[in-house]
């Protein structure tokens, strides 16, 4: 029962070269800094990465991209991240850009043992027909691309058919956790954490404060225990923001 690892280093001790991840957070909202920190420091190369977007060029997993760890992402944003467009641009990554909302259910349903689901977004485009282009080959052409999706009509209303995802871990951070692995998100960190833990085979949280079994009221539980396998406490856990706005 109890899931707490001595360090960041510790809890991503087991994640090798090729592994796959799923990986909270919203731009830099929410992301699990300390335990990306931990897998760059690690050496982790040839990662295949689930996450909504890729941080930005020196923050988040945007250090994992800048390094060339990483050599898939499956997200909906590229965002501020001009390494991210270099490396995509010239064929030394490979992108799978999914509607937001479809890559939500789709690690929803794979955590809930869902293999796919019907869903009309994208009927009628290139998420549904094929040929976004996934890898590009350096010259200006496309060397992988989407292949087409089973289309089909419920009520004279036509749904495209998307996989539900599963990965070898998960990363996630959140405000409050105990030992047990029940975790509480903070606002809109919550974002994609949620989602997180049951589509990994492995979730490893994040947390800023640690708490006795029993101190978080069950009602407020966000993640249920059994879905997070090791928990790190970083208290110092330096937050950054992606755009600052002020007014003059």
């Amino acid at each position: 029962m109890d899931k707490l690892c001595g360090s960041a280093e510790e809890a991503v001790s087991d994640i090798n070269d090729g592994a796959s991840l799923t990986v909270g957070g919203f731009g830099l909202c929410g992301i699990p800094s300390g335990l990306i920190q931990a897998l760059f420091d690690r050496g982790s190369r040839d990662l295949e990465i689930v996450s909504n977007n890729c941080g930005v060029d020196d923050w988040g997993l945007g250090t994992l991209i800048g390094a060339k760890r990483i050599r898939r992402t499956t997200g909906s944003y590229v965002g501020e991240n001009k390494e991210f467009e270099r490396q995509f641009l010239s064929g030394e990554l490979e992108v799978e850009l999914v509607p937001q909302g479809t890559l939500a259910e789709r690690l929803r349903a794979g955590g809930a043992g869902i293999p796919a689901f019907f869903t009309p977004a994208g009927v009628g485009t290139q998420v549904a027909d094929g040929g976004l282009p996934w890898r590009y080959d350096g010259h200006g052409g496309i060397s992988v691309e989407s292949p087409p999706k089973e289309v089909r009509v419920f009520d004279n209303t036509p749904y495209v058919l998307e996989r539900g995802i599963r990965t070898d871990f998960a990363l996630v951070h959140a405000r409050y956790g105990d030992r047990f692995g029940n975790l509480v998100y903070e606002k809109s960190a919550r974002n994609f954490n949620p989602l997180c833990p049951a589509a990994g085979l492995t979730t490893i949280a994040e947390i800023e404060e640690l708490v006795d079994p029993g101190e978080i009221d069950p009602r407020d539980v966000h993640t249920p225990g059994i879905y997070v396998q090791r928990v790190v406490c970083i208290s110092n856990i330096e937050k950054r923001i992606e755009r600052r706005t002020t007014a003059k």
